[in-house]
């Protein structure tokens, strides 16, 4: 599976100590440069910088050849690299928080997946506890509606509930 990924999914799990999902569920990540030009931020947590200075090797970096799309200019550069990537490289999936470049990777008919679509990924294939991720994730600066954090919530909860013995009831 090709996937892109944009610098907010790997910020966020990256600070809730969880990015070893990635390659678990996906194997490589292709990042474009300008993201982890982002992550170096100097405001950036110092997680993610030490993450970046030990980058492992799951990380794939390349850039887009293509130049400016003009119907992608107001998004931020990462975003904007993301997708522009993805396209080029006919990815599979691609991961992006920020609204506007779900909306510009979905009418590029992209799978786009966020932060808690991974995690909720990585609860469902038994590699993370997701409630505790979810309260880990809280405690950032990451912003989402409460009632979407619900109902994530719940469905794990359902899930649980649906799974006993080893088995689906």
């Amino acid at each position: 599976m090709l996937v892109v990924a944009d610098a907010s999914p790997l910020h966020y799990l990256i600070l809730i100590e969880h990015i070893e999902v990635l390659p678990s569920l996906y194997g490589t990540i292709t990042v474009p440069p300008m993201v982890l030009t982002e992550l170096r931020h100097p405001q950036a947590p110092q997680a993610v910088r030490t993450w970046l200075a030990h980058m492992p090797a799951w990380v794939e970096v390349r850039g887009p050849h293509t130049s400016l799309s003009l119907e992608l200019q107001h998004l931020g550069a990462g975003e904007r690299d993301a997708i522009l990537l993805a396209q080029e490289l006919h990815a599979d999936l691609i991961l992006l928080d920020d609204q506007k470049g779900r909306q510009a990777a979905h009418q590029r008919a992209f799978t786009v997946m966020g932060t808690l679509g991974v995690l909720e990924r990585a609860a469902i294939s038994g590699l993370l506890d997701l409630p505790s991720a979810i309260t880990r994730l809280q405690a950032s600066n990451f912003r989402i509606h409460p009632e979407i954090i619900q109902e994530l919530l719940e469905r794990d909860t359902a899930r649980q509930r649906g799974y006993e013995g080893g088995r689906f009831l």
